[in-house]
């Protein structure tokens, strides 16, 4: 006898996707479930003149909350409250429901506070976080209401960053800063970020490009800031722009200045690659010219020529990511040296990038390195054609970024500052308002107060796992 086929349908496993259920018609979706609360008192006192005042009305609140997760249906608070009248101050007034939500609110705090994480916390778009509200709290929020929570949080949030957040990050200041700024089309943000413990401690968005004046005024009032904590400045890491060193000398004086390493790798990275293209260029002149056909004769030669230039300049072109990385392996080696036989010019060019690598290691001091680099400049003066297109190697921003090697608490490049900049670009992303001045001022410092709240989360995390595990 054959087998029938089973009806019932398959449980899901762990790991499985299980998608949210779909409502096409009104009619279909679930019924909130109402819960009623009573604030109808006789009396209550004045919040004017203290007396008790009679009950004059009763009214009706319904407000939005938190779904029960259990039933999948939304909740919906009816809360009934009474309306007073004074007599001596000849005003009415309504019983406090500030606890539950705000005046003329349609939505709990807890509703607005999950929406307000959604966003800020979780960085998502507004509708985003409007089907995530109701998928996974079954509450409905439109996108629109959830933008004007979140203008208004970070419009109060860009009132009180100086001083509450600034208190929780200046706690455990390092001294050891890194700066930048982020352009955004007309607009620019200075930030200045612990280069230890990677908090960002201060910023600034302005209208226009900055100047010398700006970045001074900025460097300023964070000094003005540290001066009050009694904190100090021991060192600060930069990129190569010159906005930044007569600023620093005329509020810190003699600080040490470390310019970014990574900057000064990514220029001199990017004139290596410039001269191997150059010599796959020179390679491709070198080329003989064929009609068309199949070659015959005497043009047979030219043509076994003009393939190995081929293969050649495709080698250099494939593998030309060897000529500037940090460390190579055997392999790796050996097939540098098989694409640059023959051109002495590109073996010498590898030869001086391990050298400038040399230079940034920590095992030595600013002096050693200094001296070594006065020795590869001398190096690369002997090829005409190296010395000009590896001419950042003897820009000053080169010395000034061996300076960290005489503190191994100084950051040798800005990543902490480049990091909070590429939340800035995530942010954008996803909420593409963020693109006026009061927008982006109100965003920043909203991201702010969400990095506050990383370090008690993890040790949330942690104690959780800890718990879960047990003894």
């Amino acid at each position: 006898m054959k087998a029938t086929p089973s009806t019932s349908k398959p449980k899901l496993g762990p790991g499985e996707y299980k998608p949210d259920s779909a409502f096409k018609r009104i009619e279909d979706l679930p019924r909130p479930k109402l819960i009623k609360q009573r604030r109808n008192y006789a009396q209550r006192a004045c919040p004017w003149c203290g007396k008790q005042a009679f009950r004059d009305r009763v009214f009706v609140r319904p407000l939005h909350d938190v779904g029960d997760l259990r039933s999948g249906r939304p909740q919906e608070l009816r809360i009934t409250y009474s309306q007073h009248y004074c007599s001596a101050c000849r005003k009415c007034f309504s019983v406090d429901l500030s606890d539950l939500a705000p005046p003329h609110g349609d939505y709990t705090h807890r509703v607005m506070a999950v929406a307000m994480r959604l966003v800020v916390e979780d960085g998502l778009p507004y509708r985003t976080a409007s089907w995530n509200l109701w998928r996974d709290h079954r509450v409905f929020v439109p996108f629109a209401t959830i933008q004007n929570w979140v203008e208004a949080g970070g419009k109060r949030a860009s009132e009180r960053w100086e001083s509450d957040y600034l208190d929780w990050a200046l706690a455990d200041c390092s001294g050891y800063l890194t700066a930048d700024e982020l352009y955004d089309g007309p607009f620019c943000v200075l930030s200045i970020v612990d280069n230890r413990t990677y908090k960002r401690l201060f910023y600034q968005v302005l209208a226009h490009d900055p100047t010398g004046a700006d970045v001074l005024a900025f460097f300023q009032r964070f000094q003005a800031v540290l001066q009050v904590r009694q904190l100090t400045v021991r060192g600060i890491t930069t990129d190569g722009s010159a906005l930044y060193p007569s600023a620093i000398q005329t509020v810190w004086g003699a600080l040490p200045h470390q310019i970014c390493e990574f900057h000064v790798l990514k220029e001199l990275n990017q004139a290596s690659l410039r001269a191997v293209a150059q010599v796959r260029k020179q390679l491709a002149a070198q080329q003989p010219k064929l009609g068309r056909g199949r070659p015959a004769g005497a043009k047979r030669k030219l043509a076994q020529q003009r393939q190995r230039l081929q293969l050649k300049i495709a080698e250099l072109f494939e593998h030309r990511y060897l000529f500037v990385q940090h460390q190579l392996s055997d392999s790796e080696r050996a097939t540098l040296l098989r694409i640059t036989r023959g051109l002495p010019q590109l073996r010498a060019l590898r030869e001086i990038m391990d050298e400038v690598y040399r230079l940034f290691d920590r095992r030595c001091h600013t002096a050693t390195a200094l001296a070594k680099l006065a020795r590869l400049r001398q190096r690369v003066q002997r090829f005409a054609q190296l010395s000009r297109v590896l001419k950042g190697l003897f820009s000053a921003n080169v010395e000034k970024a061996l300076t960290f090697l005489d503190d191994h608490l100084l950051g040798a490049t800005s990543n902490a500052v480049e990091r909070a900049n590429r939340r800035f670009r995530k942010m954008q992303k996803t909420v593409y308002r963020v693109r006026t001045y009061e927008h982006i001022v109100n965003r920043l410092a909203l991201d702010l107060f969400r990095e506050a709240t990383m370090h008690p989360r993890t040790a949330t995390l942690n104690q959780l796992h800890a718990h879960r595990t047990g003894p």
